[in-house]
């Protein structure tokens, strides 16, 4: 009945193949003169979702998180993740020829500064590094007596005996009634930009960059809709965008070709050195820039200026008609979802459903939808012990039978052409536990706490995160992640630069859509977490002395109420709860086209018992 057509359960290969990829990488260090080496979760772009041909760092351990590093020398090797993956790690590495160590506090130059002798030679291929990283990687070579050497081809690549072809999934126009704004403006307020930085050009590194500006989307990795490439964009005459010319229909070429030139991607190299050799200024992406363009842009002669992307901010302030369409596209993805939650409810206390099947099922549901271009991320269903796996994907393997008693967290996401998606709900199967019931609460006050947030102008993400917390706080609780990413229009499920967590610092704008999504985690017992998407809109407040914000929620689906604890909420929080299931119903109600699942949403959506 149910199929998945845009995400795989296939464990990751390990073993004896992981073991033997390693050795033979040793030996390839060995010829090459290299004591050890860094490779990255990364392409050249610094993607989150990479073309199979850039999984190094999967291929060589095993861990197939979206963040991640691998350090090896020749008798040690580290893999490193942050919070997230913790536990994902520790399950698909192998512990005897790897220790999992922490990306982010301390950093992995620590662990280079413990193990790393004088003479040592690191080696890194700065194409998948950022100049900040490269820089961050020598210093720790330098204090530890070692030499950092940036290899010409990458030593993985060597031993990947069947690494795929680079992608050439076709480049397809976003058109007006999508983008709201053509190419011509957009250039035109990225060359006030780059006016701005005093910079002569500016390199566009990252793909979102490219596909936002010129008004195009692509195929070249999952999830995504990306047409990976590259644009160098003069403060004075026409742009060039560097992409792969079997992408391109005829129609694509010429939608591209009325605002820029159209070179292949090794036509940048080229490019860069001549206008280097001017001794332009050149802007380039801190976050996406590769290493290796800032040293062409010097080593010619050239003055690279890095620093953040402006595209970052002008695409993350979504226009008039990006918010339309994400409305549209949250409306016809909460069909899918109140299909789906009615479905569990139904299926899941006869127990025979497993994580596999409420993956299959949502996406089933959401195809059904006739608008379904892919699945935005691939869907975290996790039940029991699994659901405290912040990033958990289920394989065939590790496939659990959703049990009563058992709670479910299913977190997915729909990429549709006017809109992205990202919601999280937590499912009771069976009666909860006291324990259950408290910490859903507190994730949902948490919640409530963002969703009602009225906030000065120029406000940023850290400042809001700790509203989030407060309630787990008060219990002694926490959680590891990030509260809120932004999401993208019709482009990436985490885009940036704004962001609700400790490390949030750009202020947030209106226009910016992102999550909200607090959460608690019981190691091998359970998962919570709630998460809605929030649009950043104008908050009017009589007698307010600067301009306001707040968030307007882009998300309709039911929360579940069995799970709250009605003794731990106060008048407003339980005035918002009704409010939104209140929207919800009147929303979400007219688009069903089936008389059980309607009947289950009017349950679902009642107001809470006094």
């Amino acid at each position: 009945m149910f199929e998945a057509h845009f995400q795989t359960f296939e464990e990751p290969e390990g073993g004896v193949a992981l073991t033997a990829r390693l050795a033979a990488f040793r030996e390839e260090l060995l010829r090459r003169k290299l004591t050890g080496f860094v490779i990255p979760r990364a392409d050249q772009q610094q993607n989150e979702y990479v073309a199979p041909s850039e999984e190094r760092l999967a291929w060589l351990t095993g861990f197939t998180g979206s963040a991640g590093m691998a350090m090896v020398l020749l008798h040690e090797a580290a893999v490193f993740v942050d919070g997230r993956y913790t536990l994902q790690a520790a399950k698909q590495v192998d512990g005897k020829a790897w220790s999992v160590q922490s990306l982010v506090e301390p950093p992995p130059e620590s662990w280079l500064g413990e193990h790393l002798a004088a003479g040592d030679r690191l080696g890194f291929d700065p194409w998948l590094h950022t100049s900040a990283a490269a820089e961050r990687l020598a210093a720790a070579c330098a204090k530890a007596g070692a030499e950092l050497v940036a290899v010409d081809s990458n030593p993985v690549d060597s031993v990947w005996s069947e690494r795929p072809a680079p992608p050439i999934g076709p480049v397809t126009i976003h058109g007006l009634e999508f983008a709201g704004e053509s190419e011509s403006d957009k250039l035109g307020r990225i060359r006030a930009e780059i006016i701005r930085l005093g910079a002569d050009a500016l390199v566009l590194s990252d793909s979102h960059a490219v596909a936002w500006t010129f008004n195009i989307r692509g195929a070249d990795v999952s999830h995504t809709p990306l047409p990976l490439s590259y644009a160098l964009v003069p403060k004075d005459g026409r742009p060039s965008i560097f992409i792969d010319a079997r992408k391109l229909s005829n129609s694509a070429r010429a939608h591209l070709e009325a605002n820029a030139t159209v070179e292949e991607p090794e036509a940048l190299t080229a490019a860069l050195t001549t206008l280097a050799e001017r001794g332009a200024a050149i802007a380039l992406d801190s976050a996406t820039a590769a290493d290796a363009l800032s040293r062409l842009v010097t080593s010619h002669g050239g003055r690279p200026l890095r620093g953040n992307d402006p595209v970052a901010l002008l695409k993350a302030s979504k226009n008039p008609i990006e918010i339309k369409g994400t409305q549209t596209a949250h409306r016809r993805d909460a069909v899918a979802l109140v299909r789906f939650l009615a479905w569990v409810d139904r299926e899941a206390p006869k127990g025979a459903l497993t994580e596999i099947d409420a993956v299959e099922a949502l996406e089933t549901f959401r195809r059904d939808t006739g608008a379904l271009k892919d699945v935005s991320f691939p869907t975290i269903s996790g039940t029991g012990p699994n659901g405290a796996i912040v990033h958990y994907r289920v394989t065939r393997k590790s496939n659990r039978r959703i049990a009563v008693g058992d709670l479910l967290l299913i977190d997915s996401g729909a990429q549709y052409e006017d809109g992205t998606t990202d919601v999280t709900r937590t499912i009771a199967v069976g009666e909860p536990t006291a324990e259950m019931r408290d910490r859903f609460t507190r994730v949902l006050r948490g919640h409530i706490a963002i969703a009602r947030a009225v906030f000065p102008d120029g406000t940023s993400g850290a400042q809001l995160d700790s509203f989030a917390r407060q309630f787990l706080w008060q219990a002694g609780l926490d959680f590891g992640h990030g509260t809120g990413h932004g999401v993208g229009s019709y482009l990436s499920v985490h885009e940036g630069p704004g962001r609700i967590s400790k490390l949030g610092t750009v202020p947030l704008k209106r226009g910016m859509i992102l999550s909200n999504e607090p959460g608690y985690y019981k190691t091998d017992g359970f998962g919570i977490r709630i998460e809605n998407l929030e649009l950043v809109v104008e908050a009017t407040i009589p007698g307010a002395e600067q301009p306001m914000n707040a968030f307007a929620t882009l998300t309709l689906a039911p929360i579940d109420r069995r799970l709250i604890d009605l003794a731990l909420i106060n008048a407003d929080e339980r005035a918002w709860i009704d409010d939104y299931h209140a929207r919800v119903k009147r929303e979400v109600r007219p688009l069903l086209d089936d008389e059980a699942t309607r009947v289950w949403l009017d349950a679902a959506t009642e107001p809470l018992p006094q």
